[in-house]
């Protein structure tokens, strides 16, 4: 589908109108969006605006990296869409001259939308509307991002205040998970913080100062996200090594109990194997009170060594 919008000199504006009739008018510039082309349409990009051929390439590709590329009658962007279910990335390309601006998407972008009806409500806030027009969806995109990142960061904090680091082991699995969500996010947001970099940046875009105060509006919004994102990852970083570490401690309490009862037991198995000999020669076994003795010597021996351990400190793993 093929929407079109455009501006008159004489600031009429005229909408959905053919591609066939889009030299008819006197536009002071006009918006087309490619949204889910056929291929019928994607020949368009050449034989009605004749983009150059690497950028129509680029184009009818996927997935680009976010770019921008100069070209003598426009310039071409790849920005990226994320995904809200699976935190992937879904390219959104831009043509833009002074005059015109051309996107092209392959699937449903909502905030194409919703930036043509602030362009619509607002169409003169800037000199040269195409690039106010840019600027409005990269803007919708960008905030789309926010969302997200903030969802994580809830189900982060919630799970920090109820996560039992012995026993759920749930809760870590759940950690794990957004981490690697904020793994995809980073690598959605990081390209398009240094291609709004880039865009503040170049001359060959002719920006102003009040044009490019807009877009480094963007980029500081790209900013907040990489510190908020960096800032979670260092959340679940810390939430896995305190699970980790109360594990380690819990499995030290674990082996200490068994060293220390595996201890006293030692000497108790020497004596009982000593007397439990078959030898003939063992005048022991003949004493009336010999059974009853040995017990005892063996009851003394645990008591002793529960009560060194205990002197000693050891017993303390018990409790935790």
């Amino acid at each position: 589908m093929i929407r079109t919008l455009g501006f008159t000199k004489d600031n009429n504006v005229v909408a959905d109108f053919p591609l066939d009739e889009l030299h008819t008018f006197d536009f002071d510039w006009y918006w087309v969006d490619f949204d889910q082309p056929t291929p019928t349409e994607n020949t368009y990009l050449d034989t009605v605006f004749h983009f150059h051929p690497l950028a129509i390439e680029d184009s009818l590709m996927r997935l680009q990296r976010p770019k921008i590329d100069y070209y003598d009658d426009c310039h071409f962007l790849v920005v990226h869409k994320m995904n809200s279910i699976e935190l992937e990335a879904e390219e959104v390309n831009i043509f833009i001259a002074s005059n015109f601006i051309v996107t092209y998407h392959k699937t449903p972008v909502p905030e194409i939308e919703t930036a043509r009806k602030r362009v619509l409500n607002q169409p003169g806030d800037w000199e040269r509307g195409s690039y106010y027009a840019m600027y409005q969806v990269v803007d919708k995109l960008v905030d789309s991002y926010f969302p997200m990142v903030y969802n994580i960061e809830d189900r982060l904090n919630e799970i920090e205040d109820q996560l039992n680091y012995q026993r759920n082991a749930k809760a870590m699995s759940d950690v794990f998970d957004l981490r690697s969500d904020l793994l995809h996010i980073r690598r959605i947001v990081l390209p398009m913080r240094d291609l709004l970099y880039r865009i503040m940046n170049s001359g060959r875009l002719g920006l102003i100062g009040a044009e490019r105060a807009y877009f480094g509006d963007i980029h500081d919004h790209l900013v907040k996200l990489t510190e908020m994102i960096e800032s979670n990852r260092e959340l679940t970083a810390d939430m896995r090594d305190s699970h980790m570490s109360m594990n380690a401690v819990r499995m030290n309490s674990i082996m200490m109990t068994l060293t220390i009862v595996s201890t006293i037991f030692i000497p108790l198995t020497f004596v009982a194997g000593v007397y439990g000999m078959n030898f003939d020669n063992m005048p022991e076994l003949h004493w009336h009170w010999g059974y009853f003795i040995v017990l005892g010597v063996m009851f003394i021996i645990a008591v002793s060594m529960i009560s060194w351990f205990k002197h000693k400190g050891w017993l303390d793993f018990f409790k935790l």
